[in-house]
């Protein structure tokens, strides 16, 4: 009988080496070292004792690729599953949700194109099946809150897209982005954990510098990221805040968090985040027409920036289903940004990629699972 290991990708590289040594398994910690690092450099389960020694047993399934052209390359949103058992609920009261035996997950792989001409690219990862957090013009959003993912399901999505799914030959995935379905600082535990995974020099070896956390503003979380960051080997970790919104009021409408922590409490809690000279934090504002992309607008979003250690995003509105709002045209995307700039604010804008195939900034989700709340944020900071 095979003795029983932890799932490898819910594990750092000592603890796997550790546990196969713990369990006399051949060739002692040494051995469950190399398994490991060729289960994460190359995607090679073999010397993985089962039930985890094949891809299904290790990896939430993909049951489809949506590829979408762009002029640096090709995005494709990829689509799996993971078992509703993990619910921990009766599949008659699974059944009685709606929600059959399993549920959606999406990530995306981005491609980049450099100033020098070089192809990257950028995964897109989600941490929760749908989010709590109701802003207004976000596809995940109508989902509502379902469940939490573990940090293999999270780890899981980078080695799928990174090894088998997603990339052409001889490329590996570049960055990773917590930017996909969820609030990341809404389940942190599972978060910090696949990050500590991910970066493990021994395993996936993903720089810290090439992850970035994304939040709709969780102050709590926040001051709890700010004490990670502290820590050696984690400051260098990329943070983006959605601010998409230049005042409370704007900002009250569109996105229910700024009712609990408003802009000015939002930013008091990013003026000291360590950050670097290269590490700004992001400070993104989805762009949305008879929103929040006045004149004044601009000149409020600028204002509120100034002083931090930031670059300002702009990001073109991309359309949820049956949103109330229209995608903002280029002229008034570069009316606004160069406002911004005129303001003293360094400021970016990013290029849409994967809006005709729903794999866009803010929208990812699936329909039928529309508003089903069933589970309650679950993460305070410390």
């Amino acid at each position: 009988m095979t003795p029983e290991l932890p799932h490898p990708l819910a594990t750092t590289a000592y603890e796997y080496a550790e546990a196969w040594k713990s369990a006399g398994l051949k060739g002692g910690a040494a051995a469950g070292l190399d398994a490991y690092r060729r289960l994460l450099r190359t995607g090679d389960a073999s010397s993985i004792p089962a039930p985890f020694d094949v891809a299904d047993a290790l990896a939430p399934a993909i049951h489809d690729q949506i590829r979408s052209d762009g002029p640096q390359g090709e995005t494709v949103k990829l689509l799996m599953t993971i078992p509703a058992d993990a619910l921990g609920r009766s599949q008659a009261e699974r059944d009685a949700a709606g929600q059959g035996r399993t549920l959606p997950v999406e990530c995306v792989v981005i491609p980049m194109i450099n100033t020098k001409g070089d192809l990257s690219h950028t995964l897109c990862v989600s941490s929760q099946v749908g989010c709590a957090m109701g802003c207004g013009f976000c596809e995940t959003a109508q989902m509502g809150l379902i469940r939490d993912l573990t940090p293999e399901q999270i780890v899981a999505q980078w080695w799928r897209a990174n090894h088998f799914h997603a990339l052409p030959a001889g490329k590996r995935m570049t960055n990773i982005v917590f930017m996909g379905m969820g609030e990341p600082l809404d389940n942190a535990d599972s978060v910090l954990r696949a990050i500590e995974i991910l970066t493990d020099r021994n395993g996936a070896n993903v720089a810290m510098s090439k992850i970035t956390v994304s939040t709709v503003g969780r102050v709590d979380g926040i001051r709890r990221l700010k004490q990670k960051c502290l820590e050696h080997g984690w400051h260098r970790l990329g943070l983006a805040v959605s601010v998409n919104a230049p005042n409370d009021r704007v900002r009250d409408s569109i996105m229910p968090i700024n009712r609990r922590w408003d802009m000015a409490e939002l930013r008091a809690s990013l003026v000291d985040f360590p950050r670097t000279s290269r590490n700004k934090i992001m400070i993104e504002y989805v762009l949305i027409p008879g929103v929040n992309d006045a004149p004044e607008h601009a000149d409020e979003i600028a204002a509120w920036c100034l002083g931090l250690p930031c670059c300002l995003n702009i990001i073109p509105y991309n359309p949820r289903r049956d949103s109330p709002w229209p995608a903002p045209t280029e002229d008034s995307v570069r009316a606004f940004l160069e406002r911004c700039r005129s303001r003293g604010v360094f400021v970016k804008r990013r290029q849409t990629k994967g809006r005709d195939t729903m794999a866009a900034c803010g929208q990812l989700g699936v329909e039928h699972i529309r508003k089903r709340r069933l589970v309650t944020p679950t993460v305070s900071a410390g």
